[in-house]
């Protein structure tokens, strides 16, 4: 079966070209709590749409982000999050996510404890690697978007899993905010940005991708208002992604380029 060009040259590096043509690229997205896809929602739609085989890992549920549910942190919350995040993924055209039920906000404390929930994590992903076998990975960068503390961490360890791989190393990916592009917003005071130089690829989406991240969006009822709900997507395509999801690898080319070539795209 034959996949669409765009998205087989995002993975192109990490596959080998008999594996491409036998079965279809699959990409795992690795997030902390639902309705963080939202800073990737249009390319993971348009993986989807061109054959990939897409997925989401939530490390927690969001028991603690009570948001605009008008439940207490806990199970409750974190169930109807999980429902949440499904509706989301099917929005997206995506399959089913996993969860690894880590409790919100416990990432960072005490990591380097054997039962540590950073520990746990890393277990939880290996085993999602080898179930999934992803030629892409896609995490947060190391600023967590805004810094939460189990953004940060979500991008930290997985880092840590994919560096030590040794055979069948996906390909690991940062989204990023192109400095110059982030909206003058109160609320997004804080969102990090990174050097647009530092961003080399661009992953464009069409317009069906777009909708299908604004469906996803309206899934989050618990996190977003409805103002939010309606314009959050329309601001981010208008401002940040201006038709593509900006990106960069995690780890440096393995060929460093002479002065005034182009940045090898590989990991």
């Amino acid at each position: 079966m034959r996949f669409a060009f765009a998205a087989a040259a995002l993975i192109a590096l990490a596959v080998p070209a008999q594996a491409q043509e036998e079965e279809p690229p699959r990409v795992l997205a690795v997030f902390a709590h639902p309705d963080d896809e939202v800073v990737v929602a249009p390319l993971l739609a348009r993986l989807a749409r061109e054959g990939a085989e897409v997925r989401i890992l939530y490390a927690t549920s969001g028991d603690r982000g009570t948001g605009f549910s008008g439940l207490e942190a806990g199970d409750a919350l974190a169930a109807l999050r999980e429902g949440e995040a499904r509706c989301a993924s099917h929005e997206l055209g995506i399959a089913e996510p996993t969860f690894l039920r880590l409790g919100d906000a416990t990432l960072a404390v005490r990591a380097h404890d054997r039962d540590s929930s950073a520990e746990r994590f890393i277990a939880g992903l290996r085993e999602a690697i080898a179930q999934e076998r992803p030629s892409l990975v896609l995490t947060w960068g190391p600023d967590g978007g805004y810094g939460h503390a189990d953004h940060r961490m979500v991008s930290a360890l997985t880092t840590e899993v994919v560096q030590a791989m040794a055979d069948g190393r996906p390909r690991l990916l940062y989204p990023g905010i192109r400095a110059g592009t982030l909206p003058d917003r109160p609320e997004m005071a804080d969102w990090a940005v990174t050097a647009p130089s530092l961003l080399p690829i661009a992953e464009p989406y069409e317009a069906d991708d777009r909708d299908a991240a604004h469906s996803a969006v309206g899934c989050h009822v618990s996190q977003f208002d409805e103002a939010t709900r309606a314009g959050l997507v329309p601001l981010f395509d208008a401002a940040i992604w201006q038709g593509a999801v900006h990106l960069r690898p995690a780890f440096a080319p393995r060929v460093l380029p002479a002065p005034g070539e182009t940045l090898p795209d590989g990991n």
